[in-house]
């Protein structure tokens, strides 16, 4: 193999077979006094639920579009809840204080549904856009253009201007890191070029003021065989310092050795969010572990958030890449160093890859205002 080939497969990360691909777009806008006053008409605060004929215009119009964009899998959101969407083999949605949880399989479950509650006036609209098929990641420059129409003419339809849509797209990559262990023979090649640059090549141009946000989490499940590595003391008011501090230890060691300087290892049982931030961000919010980081400064570092009192089921380790692990290629061989990383790390941990798993999602996600 010649020396350009060897740097070519460098950057390349080989995915298991099973590799599941995920899409979905966010179309986001306030609802403000002047939108409002558009659809006055159909308020009454005689009715038990005032807003309730105001959102179900709001939701007949969009579905309308819908139908005629050929979007078969979209929901109306006025709940002020963040959307979270997730891959299944049986489709539901699952709501708590602050989330509402998609699961569905792309290639079988289509829906189109809306989430309000008539009492309460929501603070923003968001309209979500679930990729469907089998060629998800073939066909995500396709599907966010057409999702990008069809937002402009619900817009014009609002009269609502559409600079303040923000239009978010979110793409992942999901597999278990020991697929091949447990008998999955085929792989797949990626590059893992980022979003503006997979979409120019298919003629679909990314607004230039734009934020783009790349990043893994890995999800290692707390098993009794771990706990077994560690002392803890039922009777301790932290008990289960001993071990987030061994898991951290490990995580960092593992994660230095190859190059990873911008990490986070979260044990406190909230659901970590990554976002762009102009300025870092560690925050809690709710039930949220809110994470801002700017890709485009110097890396901050590993940290760590665990609750010494509580055990939780799993432990969320991420990987926020920067400049600097965008080649030319793409990210590929940042995935690399990553499922380098994990697999020194399964070691150390005596992870047994027949038995257990450990689940890396890879995220892509692109920003903007129209």
């Amino acid at each position: 193999m010649s020396i350009i080939r060897k740097r070519s497969a460098a950057h390349k990360a080989y995915l298991p077979g099973n590799v599941r691909d995920n899409q979905y777009i966010l179309a986001e806008f306030s609802l403000t006094d002047e939108l409002f006053k558009q659809f006055s008409g159909k308020y009454s605060d005689l009715k038990p639920q005032p807003f309730y004929d105001f959102y179900q215009q709001l939701s007949d119009m969009f579905f309308k579009l819908t139908d005629e964009f050929e979007l078969e899998n979209c929901q109306f959101i006025a709940n002020d809840k963040l959307a979270r969407v997730r891959y299944s083999q049986e489709m539901h949605q699952w709501q708590t204080n602050q989330q509402i949880l998609f699961y569905y399989n792309p290639e079988s479950h289509h829906l189109k549904k809306s989430f309000f509650d008539g009492s309460k006036r929501a603070k923003k609209i968001c309209l979500l856009f679930l990729a469907t098929g089998n060629e998800i990641r073939v066909n995500a420059a396709n599907f966010h253009s057409k999702v990008s129409q069809l937002v402009e003419k619900f817009c014009q339809t609002i009269m609502l201007d559409k600079s303040d849509i923000r239009l978010r797209d979110h793409q992942h990559l999901t597999y278990d890191l020991f697929a091949k262990n447990k008998g999955c023979a085929t792989s797949q090649t990626h590059k893992l070029r980022e979003i503006k640059k997979r979409y120019a090549s298919q003629n679909v141009i990314v607004p230039t003021y734009h934020s783009a946000m790349n990043y893994a989490v890995v999800t290692l499940n707390v098993s009794n065989e771990l706990l077994k590595q560690v002392e803890i003391d039922s009777h301790s008011q932290d008990p289960y310092n001993p071990l987030y501090t061994y898991l951290t230890d490990v995580f960092t060691m593992a994660a230095k050795r190859y190059n990873l300087n911008n990490g986070a290892l979260i044990a406190n049982g909230l659901v970590p969010i990554v976002r762009y931030s102009i300025h870092e961000i560690v925050s809690r919010v709710g039930e949220l572990q809110m994470l801002g980081y700017n890709p485009e400064q110097s890396p901050c570092g590993i940290i760590s958030k665990w609750s010494a009192g509580e055990l939780t089921d799993s432990v969320q380790l991420i990987f926020v890449a920067t400049p600097e692990n965008n080649s030319e290629h793409g990210f590929g061989r940042f995935l690399n160093q990553i499922e380098q990383a994990m697999q020194l790390m399964a070691v150390e941990l005596e992870i047994e890859p027949t038995k257990e798993e450990m689940v890396v999602r890879f995220h892509q996600h692109l920003a903007y205002n129209y």
